[in-house]
């Protein structure tokens, strides 16, 4: 068909430059890697530069093209920053990646200003500096995608701020998606079940603060029994859903929030 890329060829990214924040470890680290090994330069941007280089160097040990960059997505002027230093040093910003994102689990009579502020600006507010940093450089046929979460769907004790923020997330991007249409560019979103990470590995921690497998591999498989299939979101689940949105294949998808949770959420 004329427009159309053909077979695999449609999930390539040759020649395109992608930012993923949160890049350092995770989530946005699978999804630098994979972005990379279908052809992009990455810039790997994180909180944590000593991970971001780490997942940089391992993305170029793999004959790919990446570099690390510290960032600090609650700060608007840094991440407009690294935008224009991407378009600088590549010349080109095709993909963002809104990765970046921090949970404090709390029951909301007990959260603070100081949390609530800390996860809006990390969780919601960083999204839309992204947004408007990335659509001042992109050119049509671009792509954003943020990280959200399968929270948008139902939560639990403890997470209602964090779930504010992540459905937050969802009406801004649908929002950036009617505006920024008309230009071409794309704006969706992937919303993971739960998955082994950082975050969820800290509800593991015993009281010392040492991390408890025990306690982890029961809480893994008491949420694997909510899926259909049977398992937990692993990070390369994520990062594929994000290659998808970010590659020709979802040319006509916009506004839409994949979610990948093994049918957890489904209504």
């Amino acid at each position: 068909m004329d427009g159309f890329p053909e077979g695999a060829d449609a999930f390539r990214l040759t020649g395109r430059v992608a930012v993923v924040t949160g890049g350092g470890s995770g989530i946005g680290e699978a999804s630098a890697t994979v972005l990379a090994a279908a052809g992009a330069t990455v810039v790997v941007a994180d909180l944590d530069p000593a991970g971001a280089e780490r997942v940089a160097k391992d993305i170029v040990h793999a004959g790919g093209r990446a570099t690390a960059r510290a960032v600090d997505v609650a700060d608007r002027d840094a991440v407009h920053a690294l935008v224009a230093d991407t378009v600088a040093d590549h010349g080109r910003l095709d993909v963002l990646h809104n990765n970046a994102g921090i949970m404090i689990r709390t029951p909301l009579l007990e959260l603070s200003a100081d949390e609530l502020e800390t996860m809006l600006s990390v969780n919601l507010k960083s999204v839309l500096w992204g947004i408007q940093a990335a659509a001042a450089v992109m050119e049509p046929g671009s792509s954003i995608v943020t990280t959200l979460s399968t929270i948008i769907d139902f939560s639990s004790r403890g997470t209602g701020a964090y779930g504010m923020t992540k459905k937050g997330g969802e009406a801004l991007l649908r929002t950036a998606a009617v505006e920024l249409g008309p230009r071409g560019i794309r704006v969706n979103g992937v919303a993971p079940g739960w998955t082994d990470s950082g975050i969820t590995r800290h509800k593991a921690l015993d009281e010392s603060g040492a991390f408890d497998q025990a306690a982890f591999d029961a809480l893994a498989e008491r949420m694997s029994a909510a899926s259909p299939l049977a398992g937990v979101t692993q990070t390369l689940d994520s990062a594929y859903a994000v290659l998808y949105l970010a590659s020709p294949a979802s040319r006509f998808v916009t506004g839409h929030v994949l979610r990948v949770n093994g049918g957890a959420s489904m209504a």
